[in-house]
């Protein structure tokens, strides 16, 4: 197995530098005196976070946290892919790989690496154990960036590799959101054979690329309240599928600038009531922030975006033929969350997924595994609770 171990070890010149940049930062004078976050992220709110940032903010501290986990760089092709790897404690723990999306990191899932690879300890069931295993995207935090264009549509491929080739898994189910529904889409896909189930919380926007010309009233309504997302908050994805070097650019040189390009849409599309550090916590919006400041991955992370956005005719007619041939035949979960960006019904998931669960979900929004860990492990831990196999599947 091309696999090595790996611990987060962030130069000190690299933080060093950090902090002689938040020591000169200039904000918008304009904004001094704004209040809220209706034409984006609160200046007063920034300006409070990046004090805490350059006075307060501990990185050490929360790389030990980070490092807490055991992590591994893989050789896939060739692409070095950082991952989390937890073994369950449990009766023959089923593997769960679980990808993240963007402005995230594979720090979304820190909370629920515990409940699920040792339920007994948080008041499971043993039977319910899962060995994790947490990659980063692509061109995310350690992970290298993708070497030629279209990455996106061949994560599933690599996720594929790493859980069979290198990790010795005979058969796994996948779990994700935002970008991470579109690999996990692809893994059931592209995968039957292996993936027992995939779990969503979110349909992946791309279905509504084509509009079926038979909806039904509830689709229509959400392929129009899709529309109107676009118009009211769809600028940055815009602007990162059509223009990401020159964003790349200005934000990987200003440690402001990236902690209100991301902390922005933390606010926007979370459960938190407008007060988002009530619900994150300064430490992990910055511990978030922090993971694409020392990598240098701001530009990266746009790529999936200039991926769907310059994907022509040929792709999606190739995805569209692996859509039939496997999308309906992986059996899949949906736990969806009232302050997520979008509302699918569920006929609109039968068209592309083999549904077997769906559930409405009390609270929460688009960062569900950090807003809301408890609730979410319950679903994963329902859904697959049927799934598992009866022969073994862990690894070596």
């Amino acid at each position: 197995m091309a696999l090595e171990s790996f611990q987060v070890a962030v130069p000190d010149q690299t933080l060093a530098d950090l902090r002689e940049r938040l020591a000169v930062a200039r904000f918008d004078p304009e904004g001094a005196d704004a209040s809220d976050w209706t034409a984006g992220i609160n200046p007063r709110a920034l300006r409070r976070l990046v004090e805490y940032w350059r006075a307060g903010y501990d990185w050490r501290r929360r790389e030990a946290a980070i490092n807490r986990f055991p992590q591994f760089h893989a050789k896939l092709g060739d692409a070095r892919v950082h991952f989390i790897h937890v073994r369950g404690r449990g009766d023959r723990p089923l593997p769960l790989v679980l990808t993240h999306g963007f402005p995230d990191s594979l720090l979304r899932f820190m909370k629920i690496i515990p409940l699920l690879t040792d339920p007994v300890a948080h008041g499971g069931d043993a039977t319910d154990a899962f060995d994790v295993v947490v990659p980063s995207l692509p061109g995310y935090a350690f992970s290298d960036p993708p070497q030629e264009p279209g990455g996106i549509f061949h994560v599933g491929d690599l996720w594929h590799r790493l859980m069979t080739g290198e990790l010795g898994y005979r058969m796994y189910g996948a779990h994700g959101g935002d970008w991470g529904s579109t690999v996990t889409e692809h893994l059931g896909r592209s995968h039957a054979g292996a993936v027992v189930g995939i779990h969503l919380t979110d349909v992946p926007f791309f279905h509504a690329f084509q509009p079926p010309h038979d909806p039904s009233p509830a689709e229509a309504r959400y392929l129009a309240d899709n529309q109107q997302f676009i118009v009211r908050e769809g600028a940055y994805a815009a602007i990162q599928g059509t223009r990401p070097q020159t964003l790349a650019d200005g934000l990987n040189d200003s440690p402001v600038g990236l902690c209100a390009w991301l902390v922005e849409k933390f606010q926007r599309w979370s459960d938190c009531d407008g007060d988002v550090e009530r619900l994150f916590g300064r430490d992990a919006l910055l511990d978030n922030v922090m993971l694409y400041w020392v990598t240098e991955t701001i530009g990266s992370s746009f790529l999936p975006y200039y991926d769907l956005t310059h994907a022509g005719a040929l792709r999606w007619i190739l995805e569209k033929a692996k859509e039939w041939a496997g999308s309906s035949e992986v059996p899949a979960g949906f736990a969806l969350f009232p302050k997520d960006l979008s509302h699918p019904p569920e006929e609109w998931a039968r068209r592309f997924y083999n549904v077997q669960r769906w559930t409405q979900m009390p609270r929460g929004g688009h960062f569900a595994a950090w807003e809301a860990p408890e609730l979410l492990v319950d679903e994963i831990r329902a859904f697959f609770r049927p799934l598992r196999p009866s022969a073994p599947v862990r690894g070596s």
